[in-house]
């Protein structure tokens, strides 16, 4: 099987080591700097309703100045400042600017509601936030409030000199719900962050030339390292997108001039569900016909490695705006491995990665040369991996140490000592096994498997996976559940929520949709092994509740529905 070696993406820096920057990697607004030395004139941010456009000379300018009316407002290095709102150039612009008075960042979910924001705040010794307009006046516990819309860019203060921060000081507390399902502020420093930023380029070919688009929320740690930083450290341009709606994103593609596309599963599977259910209505031939292109193109692409997908299916990729896009990059959660295969097919360099936010959060990412198509991707230099008390298929819990391991959990050293060792091994919670070329193949959360009767270890997403690429399904939460209390046998049970073209379709008659529901469940248990099968189905017409990435709250699901 085809293997690639490590781009080295960073030796530029060689160039401004003792100039710009001192160690091995710079800082974040030493990283900042060094890209608006490079690429002054390039732009940076763009966002449209309304038009922003800021190049890296504009974009440093201003988040100096801000940074210096903080140091004005009477902030200090150190110091807690949150930021919360819709994506958008404002955002980023707030968030750099804190660091660069040597502040922390508090990234925080603009759709929490203001007292589940204060409890962020108050745990966090968050002492300043930038929030969106309307948010602003339900906020208490911060001295300083700013509107990113209205304040932002009038923002000012005296020249000072900034502080010379150490890639060992921390740079973000990011909360997430951890390892374990409780929400715990994630510790990164400079040293995470900018390490991360570059070691996972040696994957991955990124240029001055993309333009990468920001869709997802900004406050949640991959799309700020995949989207923001990256694109920074090569001098690319981000495109923010506010709404997850389709027509809003095909629009900012085309608009934007979108290069690089990276999104959750969710996303990518509703995608190509809608493409081929168009195919499909234009009839059986047709179908056949764009299906065997499709394979051809993926066989020869698998083959000679000629990608000729573009030429003869192009018509296809631009009904997805995808006529610009030259890489597609997922992750956030299990893709299918389907999903995967079909955008590669139609000529899009398509690869999937993995990580968490305690590992900054990038740590494995496919290569486009060398893509393995049941592999979430290959580990990064300077990383190590394990995988701990393997079964009898070599599936155990993966463990990960690095540059990019956080510092720990903010204020609560119990929580760190659960998953990091003294010795720095950062246990991901997840299950899976590693091949001899350092790719790493996931199979499931550890909290979340199923064990059935037969003794079996089944994880939800597997389950859940052949699922995404039926367009009548909305969601989908597989969970166990016990059939015999006597026996203490558990078996899988499936929530699922039927999509709204299939109600209409029904005219809203609900026997009708459940009937067709249990006939896709029943088709896929046919093509599954036993033990995957699911035995029960709960078909519901209320949205099951979801992250901000949109991954459905398996917790909040079972709380709900379980018995």
């Amino acid at each position: 099987m085809k293997n690639v070696e490590y781009r080295n993406a960073w030796a530029f820096l060689d160039d401004f080591r003792g100039k710009e920057f001192e160690g091995k990697w710079p800082t974040v607004p030493e990283m900042f700097h060094i890209t608006a030395l490079r690429y002054p004139d390039h732009l940076c941010f763009h966002a449209f309703d309304p038009e922003v456009r800021f190049t890296y000379k504009e974009a440093e300018s201003i988040i100096d100045r801000v940074a210096r009316a903080l140091v004005a407002d009477g902030f200090r290095r150190g110091d807690k400042i949150a930021v919360s709102g819709h994506n958008s150039a404002q955002w980023a612009l707030a968030y750099f600017a804190i660091i660069r008075m040597g502040g922390i960042v508090v990234p925080l979910d603009i759709t929490f509601k203001d007292s589940e924001m204060e409890k962020f705040i108050s745990f966090g010794d968050v002492s300043g936030i930038f929030i969106d307009k309307e948010r602003i006046h339900g906020i208490t516990g911060v001295s300083k409030k700013y509107s990113l819309e209205d304040d932002l860019m009038k923002m000012d203060g005296p020249e000072v000199v900034f502080p010379k921060l150490s890639s060992d000081d921390l740079a973000a507390i990011i909360f997430t719900s951890g390892t374990t399902g409780v929400p715990k502020g994630v510790m990164l420093t400079h040293y995470n962050l900018v390490s991360d930023c570059f070691l996972a380029q040696a994957n991955l070919d990124f240029r001055n030339s993309d333009v990468i688009y920001a869709i997802l929320p900004l406050h949640h740690s991959y799309t700020m390292m995949a989207v923001v930083y990256i694109s920074i450290s090569v001098g690319g341009t981000v495109v923010f997108g506010k709404k997850l709606a389709m027509s809003h994103i095909f629009r900012e593609l085309k608009e934007g001039g979108v290069t690089v596309f990276m999104a959750v599963p969710m996303l990518y599977n509703k995608m190509m569900a809608a493409l081929m259910q168009g195919v499909r209505k234009k009839g059986i031939a047709v179908y056949g016909l764009i299906r065997g292109l499709m394979k051809l193109s993926g066989a020869l692409k698998a083959l000679t490695g000629r990608n000729i997908g573009k030429k003869m299916l192009g018509f296809l990729l631009e009904k997805l705006s995808f006529d610009d896009i030259r890489l597609c990059i997922s992750g956030g959660g299990p893709l299918p491995a389907s999903t995967f295969r079909m955008f590669n097919e139609l000529g899009v360099d398509f690869v999937q990665g993995y990580g968490l936010t305690e590992a900054s959060p990038i740590t494995h990412v496919n290569p486009v040369e060398a893509f393995r198509v049941e592999s979430v991707g290959k580990k990064f230099p300077e990383e190590e991996v394990k995988i701990v008390d393997p079964d009898s298929d070599g599936n155990g819990l993966i463990f990960i140490k690095g540059p990019m391991v956080m510092k720990g959990y903010y204020k609560n050293p119990e929580a760190t000592k659960e998953v990091l060792t003294d010795d720095g091994w950062l246990n991901t919670g997840d299950v899976g096994h590693q091949d001899e070329d350092g790719y790493l193949y996931l199979t499931g959360r550890k909290k979340n498997v199923i064990v059935t009767e037969g003794g079996k270890n089944v994880f939800p997403e597997e389950v859940e996976d052949p699922f995404q690429l039926y367009g009548e399904i909305d969601q989908i939460c597989a969970f166990g559940y016990i059939s015999d209390k006597a026996l203490k046998k558990e078996e899988i049970r499936a929530v699922i929520v039927p999509s709204k073209e299939l109600i209409d379709k029904m005219n809203g008659d609900k026997a009708a949709v459940e009937k067709r529901i249990n006939e896709i469940v029943d088709d896929v248990n046919r093509g599954s092994a036993s033990h995957k099968r699911i035995r029960r189905v709960d078909v519901v017409y209320d949205p099951l509740p979801m992250t901000s990435t949109k991954k459905v709250k398996r917790s909040d699901v079972i709380a709900k529905y379980g018995d």
